[in-house]
C-alpha cells in the first residue's frame, strides 16, 4: 500500500508536475502547454509515494471532477491508481459532494468501472486521445 498525501497546489506542484509531464506529455504526447492549467491552484491534489519517491498523482476539482490521474510506468499495475482514486472519492464525500465526474481515457474505462464510475454519453476526443465521460454517485 502506497502512502498518499492530500495537499494544495503550492505543495503538490513540485511533486505532481514531473509525474504528469512524464505520463501525459512524454508518453501520451499531450501538448505541454495544456498540461498545467488554471484549475490546479483550486484543486485538492493527491500524491502517492513508494518510500520517499512520488509515483502517482490525481486531483479533485471544486466542482466534483477528478482528473489528472497519473501513475509512473514502473509503478502501474500495483493498485496505486485505485488507492489515489479512492482517497479523492473519500475527500469529496467528506466535503459533501453527492456526485463525482471524470473524463476517462477509453483504455481506462474498465478501471474506473471497478471503482463505481459509470459511462455517460458518447466517446469524444480530448488532446488527441479518445475519452469517455463517467460519473459516480456518492451515498
Amino acid at each position: 500500500m502506497a502512502r498518499i498525501e492530500l495537499m494544495a497546489w503550492d505543495a503538490a506542484r513540485p511533486l505532481a508536475s514531473p509525474i504528469r509531464f512524464e505520463v501525459f506529455v512524454s508518453e501520451q504526447r499531450v501538448p505541454a502547454e495544456i498540461e498545467l492549467d488554471e484549475m490546479d491552484p483550486l484543486c485538492l491534489h493527491a500524491i502517492a509515494y513508494e518510500g520517499e519517491k512520488p509515483v502517482a498523482t490525481g486531483r479533485l476539482l471544486p466542482d466534483g471532477h477528478i482528473g489528472r490521474m497519473a501513475v509512473l510506468k514502473a509503478w502501474r499495475g500495483r493498485g496505486i491508481g485505485g488507492e489515489i482514486l479512492e482517497r479523492l472519492v473519500e475527500a469529496a464525500r467528506g466535503r459533501g459532494d453527492r456526485e463525482l465526474a471524470l473524463s476517462a481515457q477509453v483504455h481506462a474505462v474498465a478501471f474506473y468501472r471497478r471503482h463505481g464510475f459509470d459511462p455517460e454519453g458518447a466517446v469524444y476526443d480530448e488532446a488527441g486521445i479518445a475519452h469517455q465521460a463517467m460519473v459516480r454517485r456518492l451515498r
